[in-house]
C-alpha cells in the first residue's frame, strides 16, 4: 500500500468533509432564506419560502394565490432592487414565484 507522503492541509480536508456531508448546501440554503427574509420583511417571509437560486434566478414558493399576485404584481421590482443592492455578490437577476400552498408553513 502506497501512502501519500505529502501532508494535507487542514483547510482542504475540512472543505472536502463539508462537501461530502452536504453541509455547504444546507448552510447556503439557510443563508438564502435569511437574505430573502431580510429583504421581504416578516409578513411576506411568513407566507413564502426560498426554493433555491439557479442561474441568477431566486425561486420563491408562495403559500397562497393572493400573496403570489401581490408579490408578482406589486413587489417584485422593489424586492429585486433591494436584493441586488444588499447582496450584489449573489448576482440575482430575477425572482420567480411559484404557488405551493401546502408546503409553506
Amino acid at each position: 500500500m502506497k501512502q501519500d507522503s505529502d501532508p494535507r492541509h487542514l483547510s482542504g480536508a475540512l472543505s472536502e468533509l463539508i462537501a461530502l456531508k452536504g453541509l455547504a448546501r444546507v448552510r447556503g440554503e439557510t443563508q438564502l432564506a435569511t437574505v430573502w427574509s431580510d429583504a421581504a420583511g416578516p409578513e411576506i417571509a411568513a407566507g413564502t419560502r426560498v426554493n433555491g437560486i439557479r442561474r441568477g434566478v431566486l425561486h420563491i414558493d408562495v403559500g397562497n394565490a393572493a400573496l403570489m399576485g401581490e408579490l408578482a404584481g406589486f413587489h417584485k421590482q422593489s424586492l429585486l432592487a433591494t436584493l441586488r443592492k444588499q447582496h450584489a455578490d449573489l448576482r440575482i437577476r430575477d425572482l420567480k414565484f411559484r404557488l405551493r400552498g401546502h408546503s409553506i408553513g
